[in-house]
């Protein structure tokens, strides 16, 4: 049987893990839009990858399970690239909990359940999680191992107690990180690994639509007042998931790693923090 790899999200960070990590294994790329699945396995098999488009919407259970059957026909699943997700200028509230928060947890969850002994996993989360004020030790372990059945039920993840998109996407991007923590004991029962990358602020074509936007100058801002004083490109969030994922990343397991320039520590000890 073939080593597979399970990626979700057809976007420029997936694909980046996807060259840096696929040779000589078969990959799956599964999307919401086919169209996106299937234009990025072209990219890919044009360069001499065996990568298969499928479609896979992550805030679905049942849309995971049915990408993981089909993946799981082809080989044992070796390695989880997790890069899908809507960002807080792309969709509401009630959105992004279920696809960020909700189906993360599900989809680690169910690739758990499979994932071939010493494989390993990435999934991405945001800079934006790491900004968010701390939450008390019991709403972190609620977001950590609640049913994901139950997750959208928790007090903490109401109407009322959401001020708007980016507190949404903040709040799933933190329940990402400690379901990385909660699955990674999981995960280690079958002699599997478990990790999260929070990048920065990434070149990708969206990205560009967003500099050259109404918060261009938010952006520039931004690059200007951190350390590196740049953006990141997919291929450096992609060396790191290769060391991560990799035999030389083999003691590294439930841990997050920021990957923004400096943006946060700026926000936090820096010209970027609030009211400086």
């Amino acid at each position: 049987m073939s080593e597979v790899i399970l990626w979700s999200g057809a976007g420029q960070i997936g694909m980046a893990i996807a060259r840096r990590i696929g040779y000589g294994k078969k990959i799956f790329v599964g999307d919401k839009n086919y169209a996106n699945a299937k234009q990025a396995a072209e990219i890919m098999n044009n360069a001499g990858f065996d990568v298969t488009p499928l479609i896979m919407d992550l805030g679905s259970r049942k849309s995971i399970i049915e990408f993981i059957a089909a993946v799981k026909q082809a080989g044992d699943i070796i390695h989880l690239i997790n890069a899908a997700g809507v960002s807080p200028s792309q969709a509401s509230i009630e959105t992004i909990l279920q696809v960020d928060l909700y189906g993360t947890a599900a989809l680690l969850e169910e690739v758990g359940r499979v994932i071939k002994p010493g494989g390993s996993g990435i999934t991405i989360s945001s800079q934006s999680s790491h900004r968010m004020p701390a939450l008390s030790a019991k709403e972190d372990e609620l977001l950590a191992t609640t049913d994901p059945e139950k997750l959208l039920d928790l007090d903490i993840l109401q109407p009322k107690n959401i001020r708007d998109t980016l507190h949404a996407y903040q709040l799933a991007k933190r329940c990402n990180e400690k379901r990385v923590m909660h699955e990674a004991v999981r995960w280690g029962e079958k002699g599997a690994r478990i990790n999260s990358i929070s990048p920065g602020i990434i070149v990708t074509p969206l990205a560009i639509d967003e500099f050259n936007g109404i918060r261009g100058d938010f952006y520039k801002n931004m690059f200007a007042k951190s350390p590196c004083r740049r953006p990141g490109t997919a291929d450096e969030v992609a060396a790191l998931a290769e060391l991560v994922m990799g035999p030389q990343g083999a003691f590294i397991t439930g841990s997050d790693f920021l990957i923004d320039g400096g943006a946060t520590a700026s926000y936090f000890y820096g010209p970027l923090k609030p009211n400086a």
